[in-house]
């Protein structure tokens, strides 16, 4: 395939899709990842699309591409993110267990929602949570370092995968910009994700919380896929379709 006829092709899917990565066009063109960004590069001066950090994604939605902050999230779906928390309850280790709560809102629900009585060690890269979690006497709170980002509060980057990579954990409540039966999980940031997949890999039981608006969407970077999730826990506004093929992958839905 010549190069222009490639870059229509890229320009294409693009259009279609709203975004696209780098690494998942060099596999389909079979060429280089460094070929695909100099495609990319004569696209964007073209206007067919726009430059990410990974990618690209389609002009209409280039304004958007962007992860909302943390106090939009904070006040988006309220109800069901506090259900949702307190529904992960169950899910806590017995007594002298180890709990990693991944950055973000939902997750940040779960940790208020843990009992003051409980005595656990408790692992987080996020600073909202490490500090609502310091009222919990008779636990022990460990914060991960890394960059932080001002987006997220959220503790990403080399020192922050090297930091998870010592630990062991019993249970890790994980967050997620997208799920989809297909594609697994996903984040719009490249550092977030590979903190993610590093936090999923220290976990005995990983418990993923998300709200429905999360369901069935696909976000620039894949972090894991299904295999390595136990349970979901999310609010009754998910497809049933998706129920079903997350249970087909052995996945615990529960509705909170």
């Amino acid at each position: 395939m010549y190069a222009e006829e490639r870059q229509q092709a890229i320009a294409n899917e693009v259009r279609q899709r709203g975004r696209v990565s780098v690494a998942e066009l060099a596999e389909r063109f079979a060429v280089t990842g460094e070929t695909v960004r100099r495609d990319l590069a004569v696209l964007q001066r073209s206007g067919s699309l726009m430059r990410v950090h990974g990618g690209a994604v389609r002009l209409d939605v280039a304004a958007v591409v962007d992860e909302p902050d943390l106090p939009s999230r904070e006040a988006a779906r309220q109800s069901e993110k506090a259900a949702i928390g307190v529904a992960a309850q169950r899910f806590l280790p017995a007594t002298g267990g180890s709990v990693l709560f991944d950055a973000g809102s939902t997750t940040y629900q779960a940790a208020t929602a843990v009992s003051g009585d409980a005595r656990l060690q408790l692992v987080t890269n996020s600073v909202p949570i490490a500090s609502s979690l310091t009222g919990l006497s008779r636990s022990t709170v460990l914060l991960i370092g890394g960059r932080l980002r001002p987006k997220t509060q959220a503790a990403v980057g080399a020192d922050a995968v090297e930091a998870f990579a010592r630990l062991h954990v019993s249970v890790g409540f994980i967050g997620t910009n997208g799920l989809t039966a297909d594609h697994g999980l996903s984040t719009p940031d490249s550092d977030e994700a590979a903190t993610k997949r590093a936090m999923i890999a220290c976990c005995d039981r990983v418990v993923v919380l998300a709200d429905s608006s999360k369901m069935n969407r696909q976000e620039l970077v894949g972090f894991s896929g299904l295999e390595h999730v136990d349970v979901l826990v999310t609010d009754a506004g998910i497809d049933p379709a998706l129920v079903t093929a997350l249970t087909e992958h052995d996945i615990e839905v529960v509705v909170a």
